[in-house]
């Protein structure tokens, strides 16, 4: 090959050895990117913008002041701009410059995230303007940069509605972007592994692989807890008429179920249902509160198989590095949620849907053409619903995902973007009125003011019962002066106890309740949302009906 390095070659990637022939050269890591990313971004209609992408993403490299910093000498220079600014000079038509600024979007913040279009010296614009062609023009002999059929493919995952057409040009570049630096993270990776001593496994099933099995271990763990009774003959009459919901065409749905009608497992049923009859490539089940995504994933990893599920949040990104090595894949499946199904919080979810981090971004690519389950939909925050909702019609209307609010308590979603949107939201539930009816079980009463010791008094006169309070300082204090008082069973639980051993104390509460022993809760409002638990008595600190419970902790 012709080149200005010291062998006639380009490289991407060194290595500590100085021997040459171990380094992975340019043209050899533009290929494979660009054979990546076309991969990932078939599925999503996109291959040949998203193998434009890998193709030209590192084209900054062919500048001799990059070949001479990779050897040691000089100063790194920016070397994402070239490719986007190459693009954007050989587009010609509007629609083909259209194309050019989204891969140049994308190109431009592979590194650092995606640009905005005019910031400083630091938007599109102004990088695009300012770049000069210093490439070495052998460039042109390694590769062929080509724009045609890009304009085309975006246009197919742009709605004719002038009202949608930036939002969902915007959700394409995301969906590029994704494509783009998963594949850039994958070859690199591959390319180092072997001298560092690594071997990444991230091999993991199909969905229409394991399908079949998901459904009978469903089908199994659903018969061993068939019981006699008007609830369990009510659970199974929900959960019959929820599955039999899973051949409607994708798209999005609700799932009204009261507390205590199997609301999780019936959305657990419709999910693999609706993935097996319409091929979707995923379940993403989202949750607002870490304080029960250990509880739901727990669910899931018995139906369906330890080695199934994906659970993904920040205290298991706080302890990833502690884990053992044996948890590596599921660790490595956090960085692009390559599992078949994956458990995750709100937080989690939409921060990646509207990243610009191109860490974060990694995954978007996989969520398209998932069944995305939001369990407690009420909990989506009033000031941010607008956005969510619009990218949740935009991936149930160009990305091929089934999208699902699941709660006991419908929002009305559809007023949030009234007259900017027209959600067709088909209900799965069966009567949602009529079982708010019959699956009532609490009574509330309003019990005035208390103080702690009142408190402590009216726990002294139930064996099993619970205080749930507004901070984490009063649930601490009401403890203590709970314990000082000598009462039985006392059990404290807060959001600053680590995931494992919120799960220890919410299975001895458990384990208490079935057997009928002393156990007095005293905790804040994290177990209010979804927490399995059942006791004969409670009492709750009144809250400001404007609280904002999305706001509670991290995802």
């Amino acid at each position: 090959m012709a080149g200005g390095s010291d062998k006639g070659m380009f490289f991407a990637h060194s290595v500590s050895s100085k021997d040459e022939d171990d380094w992975q050269a340019l043209r050899v890591h533009l290929i494979e990117v660009s054979r990546l990313a076309a991969e990932r971004g078939g599925c999503l209609g996109l291959s040949v913008a998203a193998g434009v992408a890998g193709l030209a993403h590192d084209l900054g490299k062919y500048d001799h002041r990059f070949q001479a910093y990779i050897r040691g000498r000089g100063n790194s220079i920016d070397h994402s701009t070239a490719g986007g600014a190459t693009l954007l000079a050989m587009a010609g038509t509007a629609p083909e410059r259209i194309a050019a600024e989204a891969l140049a979007y994308c190109i431009l913040g592979h590194h650092a995230g995606l640009p905005d279009r005019r910031k400083g010296g630091g938007g599109l614009d102004a990088r695009c303007a300012q770049f000069t062609d210093k490439l070495d023009p052998v460039w042109r002999d390694e590769i062929s940069l080509d724009l045609t059929g890009v304009a085309e493919e975006l246009r197919g995952r742009v709605s004719p509605d002038p009202g949608r057409q930036a939002f969902d040009l915007s959700v394409a570049v995301r969906m590029l972007f994704s494509c783009l630096v998963e594949a850039d993270f994958l070859d690199t990776e591959a390319f180092y592994a072997p001298f560092e001593g690594r071997r990444p496994d991230r091999d993991w099933p199909a969905m229409k692989d394991v399908s079949p099995v998901f459904r009978e271990r469903f089908d199994a763990h659903m018969a061993r807890l068939d019981g006699e009774g008007p609830l369990n003959i009510l659970r199974r009459d929900i959960l019959g008429h929820v599955r039999a919901g899973a051949a409607l065409p994708p798209g999005l749905f609700t799932l009204t179920v009261p507390t205590g009608g199997g609301k999780t497992l019936a959305s657990l049923g419709f999910a693999l249902d609706h993935a097996a009859a319409h091929g979707h490539r995923r379940i993403i089940y989202a949750i607002p509160f870490t304080s029960i995504i250990d509880q739901t994933a727990t669910i899931f990893r018995d139906v369906l198989g330890e080695g199934a599920v994906l659970e993904h949040h920040s205290a298991i990104d706080e302890e990833a590095d502690t884990r053992p090595e044996g948890r590596n894949k599921l660790r490595l499946a956090m960085e692009n949620w390559a599992a078949p199904v994956v458990v995750t919080t709100n937080v989690q979810l939409f921060e990646s849907l509207f990243a610009a981090r191109p860490s974060r971004a990694r995954k978007l690519h996989n969520i398209a053409g998932s069944v995305i389950v939001l369990d407690e939909a009420q909990t989506l925050p009033r000031a941010l619903l607008r956005p969510c909702l619009r990218m949740l019609d935009c991936l149930a209307r160009h990305w091929g995902c089934s999208i699902v609010f699941c709660t006991a308590t419908q929002p009305s979603v559809g007023e949030a973007v009234k007259g900017e949107l027209t959600l067709d939201l088909r209900e799965l539930a069966p009567d949602p009125v009529g079982l708010a009816e019959r699956l009532r079980r609490a009574r509330i009463v309003d019990g005035g003011e208390i103080d702690n010791a009142g408190l402590i008094a009216a726990l002294a006169g139930v064996a099993q019962g619970f205080v749930i309070v507004n901070s984490r300082r009063h649930a601490l204090e009401l403890y203590r002066e709970a314990k000082a008082a000598g009462l039985e069973g006392l059990v404290h639980l807060t959001t600053r106890q680590m995931a494992a051993d919120r799960a220890r104390v919410l299975a001895d509460v458990r384990e208490r309740l079935k057997d009928g022993t002393p156990c007095r809760l005293i905790a804040t409002s994290l177990i209010e949302a979804g927490v399995d638990l059942d006791f004969p008595a409670g009492w709750r600190a009144k809250a400001g009906l404007d609280r904002d419970p999305s706001s509670r902790g991290k995802g």
